[in-house]
């Protein structure tokens, strides 16, 4: 039916395709930039977590290893984003010095926490320190970032790209392998504190 219409509007000498100044405008490129700091915020920093402490996620750790050894962060910005091809994302705050590391590996593993892991998170969230001290991990099997122990579900990724999202960066993993137990509760992070499922 379309064709029929193009062929009719070429044969009475109409044109088929709209003129460069009736095309829609296209919507502005969003500036891909951290807030400066002389940039007034729309919100105050404190207002946005919490109200954004509303929304319960899931807790993960995120592993690597390069040239000087094992890396990890604790992350709850973690989600998944394609099935075909098969994509996870999480975000990463730009200023953070675990991140260089993971990104020079160029792989991590998405260490998914259960419910009962609430001690090991805390030991990933702290700056500075050895946080691999105590803990008991493998390799994971594609890319042989660690894998800890005991862990209710795991994600083996490629780096597949980065992008800019304000003060964090939103990186995007190609799954390689994964796996889960069939058995166990997740832990969970609501309004600045750790929780479960309750029955």
């Amino acid at each position: 039916m379309a064709a029929t219409a193009v062929r009719y509007l070429r044969s009475v000498g109409a044109a088929t395709t709209a003129a460069p100044d009736t095309l829609p405008e296209a919507l502005p490129r969003p500036d891909l930039r951290a807030v400066r700091d002389d940039e007034r915020l729309p919100v105050a920093p404190a207002e946005f977590r919490r109200v954004l402490g509303h929304f319960a996620s899931g807790v993960t750790v995120v592993t690597a290893r390069d040239a000087d050894g094992p890396t990890g962060f604790a992350c709850q910005s973690f989600a998944s984003l394609s099935l075909d091809p098969p994509l996870v994302s999480f975000m990463v705050a730009r200023t953070s010095t675990t991140w260089p590391r993971i990104a020079r590996a160029g792989v991590f593993c998405v260490n998914i926490l259960g419910a009962e892991q609430g001690p090991l998170c805390r030991g990933f969230a702290v700056s500075g320190a050895d946080k691999f001290a105590g803990v008991a991990y493998g390799e994971a099997p594609a890319t042989g970032s660690p894998l800890l122990d005991s862990v209710p579900a795991w994600i083996d990724c490629r780096i597949h790209a980065v992008h800019t999202g304000g003060d964090h960066l939103i990186v995007v993993g190609r799954v390689e392998a994964l796996g889960a137990e069939e058995e166990g509760e997740p832990l969970l992070f609501h309004r600045g504190a750790f929780g479960r499922f309750s029955g």
